[in-house]
C-alpha cells in the first residue's frame, strides 16, 4: 500500500504544468459558475483548452472531444446569461419537468452507448466506455448549465463520480484531485442554485 501513494505522490509531484494550470483555472470557473459569475465563462474557455491537451496526449479521446464540446458551450452560455430570457431579463435558475427529465436521462444513456461503441470499435481510447459516460453525463450538464437549469449539478455529481476513477486510473493524479474538488463544488452548487431558485423574483 506504500508503494501505491508513494507512485500517487510522485505522480502528482511531477505533473506537468499545463496539468496544473487547467487544475487551477477548472475550480476558479466552477466557483463562478456556482455563483452565477459571468467571468466563469472566459475562464472556463482557457480551461478547457489547456484540458483538452492533455487529455488528447493521454489518449482520453472522450474526454478532449468533451472540451470542444464544452468550448462552444461556453460560448453559447455566455450568450444566453448575457441576453437574458425572452423579455431580456435576467435568466433565472429553473427546474426540470418530470418529462423533461426522463428525456435528458434517456439522452445520456443514449449517448453514452453510442460514443462508447464509437470508442472501442474505432479508436485506441484508453477506458473507453469509462471515459463516454463521463463524455455523455457532462454534455448534457453543460447544456443544462447553460439554460441555468438546476439538475445540471446533478448531473456533474455523476460525471465527477466516475471521471475521478478515470484520471486516478491514467495516473492524472492533479485532474483526479480536481474532479474531486469539482464533486464538492457541484454538490454546493445544487445547494446555491436551489436556494436561488426558490427565491422571490426581483
Amino acid at each position: 500500500m506504500s508503494e501505491i501513494w508513494q507512485g500517487v505522490v510522485a505522480g502528482a509531484a511531477g505533473a506537468s504544468w499545463l496539468e496544473q494550470v487547467a487544475t487551477i483555472m477548472g475550480i476558479a470557473g466552477v466557483w463562478l459558475a456556482m455563483r452565477e459569475n459571468i467571468w466563469n465563462f472566459p475562464v472556463g474557455l482557457g480551461q478547457v483548452t489547456i484540458f483538452g491537451w492533455v487529455c488528447f496526449q493521454g489518449k482520453l479521446y472522450s474526454e478532449t472531444a468533451l472540451q470542444v464540446f464544452f468550448f462552444a458551450a461556453l460560448l453559447y452560455g455566455w450568450r444566453h446569461w448575457t441576453r437574458g430570457d425572452a423579455n431580456g431579463a435576467p435568466l433565472r435558475v429553473h427546474r426540470l419537468t418530470r418529462r423533461e427529465g426522463l428525456g435528458w436521462t434517456a439522452a445520456a444513456l443514449g449517448l453514452w452507448l453510442g460514443w462508447g461503441t464509437i470508442m472501442v470499435r474505432f479508436t485506441d481510447a484508453a477506458l473507453p466506455w469509462a471515459d463516454a459516460f463521463v463524455f455523455a453525463a457532462s454534455v448534457i450538464s453543460q447544456w443544462l448549465q447553460a439554460r441555468k437549469v438546476l439538475e445540471n449539478w446533478v448531473g456533474w455529481l455523476v460525471a465527477n463520480t466516475t471521471a475521478i476513477a478515470v484520471f486516478w486510473l491514467k495516473g492524472f493524479y492533479w485532474f483526479a484531485g480536481l474532479y474531486a474538488i469539482f464533486w464538492v463544488l457541484a454538490a454546493w452548487g445544487l445547494r446555491t442554485w436551489w436556494r436561488a431558485e426558490k427565491a422571490p423574483y426581483a
